[in-house]
């Protein structure tokens, strides 16, 4: 019976779940079996023909899930329980199932295949992304909106050079992604501590050869598990991303608010409902979704980083926990990616508000610009900075606009003419490289 919300089918894409089904988990374990087992042959261990039945056989399609689990109800161990079943189809050849091996020479190297699979998922999704915010960049990298520092208005700047922003943010996690494969896509086969007594004197090469088979890179060292920092590393990666889709839908969240009303997330006026009592309400449901699962995956980035303190060469306080971190982890991150990626592709941008909140502060958001018209005509900066801020007070106290409160200083107007005060009040004339820089992220590859 579904419980988590995960099994329900509310949360995650079908392309992350198929990874982390227990049949697909299950086959990811077979395949590692079936990989020790031709490396054994390969070196003469065991015969060709026995490898060559057990690889055959190591499929779901022989080795049932359900067989798998009523074993382990019997003997409570999830991969004696496996080798069981995978013996018992394998007929006289089962006799070298899991030779040499210990449960996490197994699970380690079935959790990196998973982990590769997800990655690859997560890596398109991110891509997309940023292809997404190239293409708003480039669209609106003339729009112009008020930038805000501390919530308050600042300067002016353009929705694309926004969009820029985020986008090279997911720039840098497509990388921290990718380099941080080569330490957490290991697997290993290496015995009960590490030494890989078990596997005698081809130990090296055994493991060499089921890593080749595998697509996967041998961990340079382990005890009885791989070290869990490489999946403490992989978690706080993916909260990261989180936290970046996170700010994200924040800050549309903002910007979606009534009383600033530039950005919207779609909504479908023929059926969505936006409230069960409200019938006004058109909630920013996606970007709030979004955020409250970032917090969860998150907090999956402290069982992963726990896992790392391990009681000598293992324990197995790692265990339980990473059955809900890594599908947690990877089917959320990847939930979120599909839906940012919907909310950025499908928003919806009001130009003419956005200009309307740049006049909110009657001209006074661009007093910075004024001050630096000034200094290029010779005035002390830091005295026409002081001067500049009383005029914004007298223009606020006075509910006038900061274009006539200039205009009758004697120092501004002496100094300014009207074409120059009109010049520099002018939002459009002090972007700075806004423009190009959204021009820029656009055209990235």
């Amino acid at each position: 019976m579904p419980i988590l919300p995960i099994d329900t089918g509310r949360y995650g894409t079908p392309e992350m779940l198929r990874v982390f089904e227990e049949k697909a988990r299950i086959q990811r374990l077979l395949d590692v079996e079936a990989a020790l087992a031709l490396a054994h042959a390969e070196v003469g261990n065991i015969p060709q023909k026995d490898a060559e039945k057990i690889a055959a056989m190591a499929s779901t399609k022989y080795v049932k899930v359900e067989r798998v689990k009523a074993i382990e109800k019997e003997i409570k161990h999830d991969i004696a329980s496996l080798v069981r079943s995978l013996s018992e189809v394998c007929g006289s050849s089962g006799a070298y199932v899991h030779l040499g091996a210990t449960s996490y020479d197994i699970v380690d190297s079935a959790n990196a295949l998973q982990l590769k699979d997800a990655i690859e998922i997560i890596e398109e999704k991110l891509v997309a992304l940023k292809c997404i915010l190239q293409k708003q960049a480039g669209q609106h990298k003339e729009t112009v909106m008020i930038g805000r520092t501390h919530g308050q208005h600042a300067l002016p700047i353009t929705l694309g050079f926004k969009f820029a922003v985020w986008g090279y943010e997911v720039s840098r996690h497509l990388e921290r992604l990718d380099d941080c494969k080569p330490r957490v896509l290991v697997g290993k086969m290496s015995g009960a501590v590490g030494t890989q007594a078990s596997l005698a004197e081809h130990a090296a090469r055994i493991q060499g050869l089921v890593m080749k088979r595998l697509g996967i890179r041998a961990a340079e060292i382990s005890t009885q598990i791989v070290q869990r920092d490489r999946y403490a590393e992989y978690a706080c990666v993916l909260a990261m991303v989180a936290s970046s889709l996170d700010n994200f839908a924040t800050e549309i969240r903002e910007l979606q608010r009534p009383e600033i009303g530039e950005l919207f997330e779609s909504f479908e006026k023929k059926k969505q409902v936006g409230s069960s009592t409200m019938p006004h309400k058109r909630n920013p449901e996606t970007c709030e979704r979004i955020c409250g699962l970032a917090r969860i995956i998150r907090s999956l980035s402290i069982p992963a980083l726990e896992n790392a303190v391990t009681w000598h060469e293992r324990d197995l306080t790692q265990s339980s926990a990473e059955r809900f971190i890594f599908p947690e982890l990877c089917i959320l991150t990847d939930y979120l990616l599909f839906l940012m990626s919907n909310v950025v592709d499908n928003l919806r941008v009001d130009e003419k508000r956005m200009l309307q909140n740049i006049d909110l502060t009657q001209g006074r958001g661009m007093s910075e610009a004024v001050m630096m018209a000034l200094a290029r005509k010779g005035v002390n900066r830091q005295e026409a900075h002081e001067l500049l801020r009383q005029l914004t007070i007298k223009s606020e106290v006075e509910k006038r606009h900061f274009r006539e409160i200039l205009l009758e200083d004697k120092l501004v107007s002496c100094t300014l003419s009207e074409r120059e005060i009109d010049e520099a009040l002018n939002p459009k004339n002090y972007l700075g490289t806004a423009v190009k820089q959204a021009e820029k992220f656009a055209a990235s590859v």
